[in-house]
């Protein structure tokens, strides 16, 4: 049944749904990207242009932010960005400069149609973001498209170990989360509940599932792999695995290719585009989706180390985010990939950490729970959360305009949902957060000896 359902769902039932039901067009944008990713690397990089213009245009024309930041920086018309060395030159988007200018980011005529998002990201620094429905629509179009490089396609038997909000759905919400899951044929395993003396029930459930692809947060499913060598326990082998949310470093993949016994997988995203990067077949770097968005390095196209990236979405005409820095470092890969695309691609990604934390029952808190927890705050520009003991953590804020300790409480709360009250928590105000060496504000900080 499992291989006659991936074609029907992908031919038929999904289609019907999304295009029929949702009238979205997320099909037809799929089958743009799909074809677009087999042009040549010079026809990849003018249509990107092409793209670029008309964004830049509209911003000029219908964006108030811009036209007078631009107009500061000394522009008098969309005509004299001639070149992506002209555009280079504009400032680049840093999240206090969209926090105190929101409002003026929204194109009016989108205004009262926009979807949006908070993130805390792996930087600490909370940002609510507008984006439109064919935005939306081409995220998710290309994110099948990068998946599916691996071979994971929609309507795959597919086990997520991911995180799940502070604010569980019931009722009437959770039997439609799980309908819709099923029809996905899709496993949803919460990461934010795994600890060691649970490990066994996600190695049951993963053995009962029998995916043929698992994507997971990189962290708990190497924890996983570790309690599963530990303990001489096999369980089904899926036919690849796909890491998200944290780099995927060589011993990690050496591991999980070694336990799972299936090639591992990196990609990259982050919130405020969803996925930016994906490994194909060929697994040399990660292929950037140059047709989708335009991402840049901060020490320019032929950096051969570690440097800012700068990404501009080509397809959010409601609040676009041009040339914005989302706090990632990344190393460009000058190849050509054997696998024939040409969409160049993204050495590895650097300086991105989330620290696991370690409570007394054996239970690991990733990083991306701390960031869960601080999506509905507000009043603080930024926050990291650091452990020296096992039953006690420092939350470190910095506050913003309309700080109010009373935050405290709902920060206390979020956390306590999954350590317990019995995780001692205090807070310390401070000026910042300090950097680590490779650039990055780590979320989270466990200082507990290995």
């Amino acid at each position: 049944m499992t291989g006659l359902y991936e074609p029907l769902f992908r031919r038929v039932l999904y289609p019907a749904y999304e295009s029929g039901l949702r009238r979205r067009r997320t099909l037809a944008y799929l089958r743009e990207y799909e074809r677009d990713q087999w042009r040549s690397a010079d026809e990849l990089d003018a249509l990107q242009w092409r793209k670029l213009q008309r964004l830049i245009a509209h911003c000029w024309e219908q964006v108030p932010f811009y036209r007078r930041w631009w107009c500061d920086a000394g522009m008098t018309s969309a005509a004299d960005i001639r070149s992506r060395e002209d555009y280079a030159r504009l400032p680049m988007l840093t999240k206090p400069v969209i926090r105190e200018h929101a409002e003026s980011m929204i194109a009016p005529a989108h205004r009262g149609a926009l979807f949006f998002k908070t993130t805390g990201g792996s930087t600490g620094e909370p940002l609510r973001f507008g984006y439109t429905r064919e935005s939306y629509e081409r995220r998710v179009a290309v994110m099948f498209r990068g998946y599916a490089w691996s071979g994971a396609h929609l309507g795959q038997r597919t086990a997520y170990l991911w995180g799940a909000p502070v604010a569980a759905p019931a009722g009437f919400h959770l039997f439609k989360d799980r309908l819709y899951h099923a029809a996905f044929n899709r496993r949803m395993l919460n990461a934010f509940d795994m600890s060691e003396a649970r490990m066994a029930e996600y190695a049951t459930a993963l053995d009962r599932f029998k995916p043929e692809t698992i994507v997971s947060y990189v962290g708990p499913l190497v924890e996983l792999a570790h309690w599963l060598e530990r303990n001489g326990r096999s369980i089904h082998r899926p036919q690849r695995i796909l890491g998200a949310a944290e780099a995927l470093h060589p011993h990690q993949r050496e591991l999980l290719q070694r336990v799972f016994g299936a090639p591992a997988y990196d990609t990259y995203g982050c919130r405020e585009f969803m996925l930016i990067a994906a490994e194909c077949e060929a697994r040399d770097g990660l292929h950037l989706n140059t047709d989708h968005l335009h991402v840049e390095f901060a020490d320019g196209p032929d950096a051969t180390g570690p440097s800012d990236l700068i990404v501009t979405d080509l397809h959010n005409d409601g609040m676009p985010l041009m040339r914005y820095v989302n706090g990632d470092l990344g190393t460009p890969c000058h190849r050509h990939c054997a696998c024939g695309r040409g969409l160049p691609k993204l050495a590895k990604v650097d300086g991105r950490k989330l620290d696991a934390l370690r409570l007394r029952d054996g239970r690991l808190v990733p990083g991306e729970y701390i960031v869960y927890v601080f999506l509905p705050v507000t009043g603080v520009k930024q926050y990291q959360v650091v452990q020296r003991e096992l039953d006690a953590l420092l939350v470190r804020l910095v506050p913003d305009a309309g700080y109010d300790p009373v935050v405290h409480d709902l920060i206390r709360a979020g956390i306590h949902k999954l350590t317990g009250d019995g995780v001692r928590i205090e807070f310390e105000t401070v000026d910042a957060i300090a950097l680590t060496a490779s650039g990055k504000r780590r979320v989270t900080v466990c200082e507990l000896p290995a």
